[in-house]
């Protein structure tokens, strides 16, 4: 008798995941990507009025890259540009817009990374690359080139925006 029963409720299952009615959901998905598109937008203009805000309040000399990082650079420094697979050792304080510091070299130690494979936030990796040896820098990072919706889990909230201030220790070329 269960196996009757186990056999029917199959057959009930398998009638009703294919009728019409599944089609209309399946067609909702483009209306759904729209409204997502139409959402990021507004976030990335929100966060643009935001970082502005603190750029004109703080009276910083800033320019925007085509990709929506921020950036000061102090000193370019010596040597040549790192790229993928160099390393780079820095001295750094990552902080929210209203001066809550998340992380710095004075208390994590200096951050070590490979460019290209580490994980560290995108605009941060695209920073670095305008860097050199000796260079110091400020990047003000939106949260699609962070840690965006979700923050990292720890220090740092969902959707912010970073401030990042560098001075890059060595560059070390990578070796194939």
């Amino acid at each position: 008798m269960a196996i009757k029963v186990l056999i029917l409720t199959l057959l009930i299952c398998a009638a009703t995941s294919c009728n019409p009615g599944s089609e209309k959901r399946e067609n909702r998905a483009g209306p759904g990507k729209n409204e997502m598109a139409d959402l990021n937008r507004y976030f990335v203009q929100k966060d643009r009025e935001r970082i502005g805000n603190y750029i004109e309040r703080k009276d910083l000399k800033m320019t925007e890259s085509p990709t929506g990082l921020w950036y000061f650079i102090e000193e370019v420094g010596q040597g040549s540009f790192p790229g993928d697979n160099d390393r780079v050792v820095m001295e750094y304080e990552c902080s929210l817009l209203d001066g809550t510091v998340c992380y710095t070299s004075g208390k994590d130690g200096v951050k070590d990374i490979i460019l290209g494979r580490s994980t560290i936030e995108a605009g941060l990796n695209q920073g670095l690359r305008m860097l050199r040896t000796g260079g110091k820098a400020m990047f003000i990072i939106p949260p699609f080139l962070a840690y965006g919706l979700t923050g990292d889990g720890k220090k740092i909230p969902p959707r912010s925006v970073l401030v990042y201030s560098i001075k890059i220790i060595e560059v070390q070329k990578h070796m194939e």
